[in-house]
Protein backbone atom coordinates (compact mmCIF):
# COMPACT_ATOMS: atom_id res chain seq x y z
CA UNK A 1 0.00 0.00 0.00
CA UNK A 2 1.34 3.31 -1.14
CA UNK A 3 1.46 6.45 1.16
CA UNK A 4 -1.04 8.91 0.31
CA UNK A 5 0.80 11.74 -1.69
CA UNK A 6 1.62 15.06 -0.07
CA UNK A 7 -0.44 17.73 -0.10
CA UNK A 8 1.45 20.99 -1.04
CA UNK A 9 -1.00 22.83 1.26
CA UNK A 10 0.45 20.99 4.27
CA UNK A 11 2.80 22.75 5.99
CA UNK A 12 5.57 21.27 7.92
CA UNK A 13 5.48 21.44 11.27
CA UNK A 14 8.96 22.42 13.26
CA UNK A 15 8.42 19.11 15.51
CA UNK A 16 8.29 16.24 12.52
CA UNK A 17 11.24 18.08 10.62
CA UNK A 18 13.25 17.66 14.27
CA UNK A 19 11.84 14.23 14.00
CA UNK A 20 13.29 13.50 10.78
CA UNK A 21 17.25 14.29 11.55
CA UNK A 22 16.90 12.70 15.19
CA UNK A 23 18.45 13.50 18.03
CA UNK A 24 19.15 17.19 18.02
CA UNK A 25 23.10 18.19 20.17
CA UNK A 26 22.82 19.27 23.61
CA UNK A 27 24.89 22.56 23.53
CA UNK A 28 22.38 23.90 20.08
CA UNK A 29 22.01 27.68 20.78
CA UNK A 30 18.15 28.24 20.17
CA UNK A 31 18.65 31.44 20.39
CA UNK A 32 20.40 31.47 16.86
CA UNK A 33 18.54 28.73 15.81
CA UNK A 34 15.56 30.71 16.36
CA UNK A 35 16.98 33.61 14.07
CA UNK A 36 17.93 31.56 11.90
CA UNK A 37 14.66 30.01 11.43
CA UNK A 38 12.91 32.76 11.38
CA UNK A 39 15.24 34.84 8.94
CA UNK A 40 15.57 32.19 6.10
CA UNK A 41 11.03 31.77 7.06
CA UNK A 42 11.13 35.79 6.28
CA UNK A 43 13.20 35.86 3.04
CA UNK A 44 11.17 32.56 1.59
CA UNK A 45 7.55 34.46 2.21
CA UNK A 46 9.10 37.70 0.92
CA UNK A 47 9.80 35.52 -2.35
CA UNK A 48 6.63 34.03 -2.26
CA UNK A 49 5.00 37.11 -1.88
CA UNK A 50 6.89 38.34 -4.40
CA UNK A 51 6.34 35.73 -7.12
CA UNK A 52 2.41 35.77 -6.14
CA UNK A 53 2.15 39.45 -6.69
CA UNK A 54 3.94 39.53 -10.20
CA UNK A 55 1.61 36.29 -11.04
CA UNK A 56 -1.51 38.24 -10.13
CA UNK A 57 -0.30 40.99 -11.95
CA UNK A 58 0.40 39.51 -15.23
CA UNK A 59 -3.29 37.84 -14.82
CA UNK A 60 -4.84 41.26 -14.29
CA UNK A 61 -2.93 42.99 -16.92
CA UNK A 62 -3.96 39.76 -19.30
CA UNK A 63 -7.39 40.30 -18.52
CA UNK A 64 -7.81 44.08 -18.95
CA UNK A 65 -6.12 43.60 -22.47
CA UNK A 66 -8.62 41.10 -23.26
CA UNK A 67 -11.42 43.32 -22.37
CA UNK A 68 -9.97 45.76 -24.14
CA UNK A 69 -9.35 44.24 -27.04
CA UNK A 70 -13.06 42.67 -26.92
CA UNK A 71 -14.43 46.58 -25.89
CA UNK A 72 -12.37 48.62 -28.42
CA UNK A 73 -13.97 47.72 -31.79
CA UNK A 74 -17.47 48.52 -30.28
CA UNK A 75 -16.33 51.94 -29.02
CA UNK A 76 -14.77 52.93 -32.01
CA UNK A 77 -17.64 52.44 -34.01
CA UNK A 78 -19.60 54.18 -31.80
CA UNK A 79 -17.62 57.24 -31.92
CA UNK A 80 -17.22 57.27 -35.58
CA UNK A 81 -21.08 56.76 -35.58
CA UNK A 82 -21.55 59.82 -33.74
CA UNK A 83 -19.04 62.28 -34.93
CA UNK A 84 -20.48 61.01 -37.93
CA UNK A 85 -24.11 62.21 -36.96
CA UNK A 86 -22.77 65.27 -35.50
CA UNK A 87 -20.99 66.04 -38.73
CA UNK A 88 -24.07 65.77 -40.88
CA UNK A 89 -26.33 67.42 -38.78
CA UNK A 90 -24.58 70.59 -38.19
CA UNK A 91 -26.43 72.75 -35.20
CA UNK A 92 -26.56 76.24 -34.95
CA UNK A 93 -24.76 78.48 -32.22
CA UNK A 94 -25.89 81.78 -33.31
Amino acid sequence: MQPDPHDLRDIPVLTEAVEEIGEVPAQLDTKELHAAILTETLQLTDSLLHQAAKDIEATLFERVFDQLRAQLPDLVDRILREHTVARASPHDHG
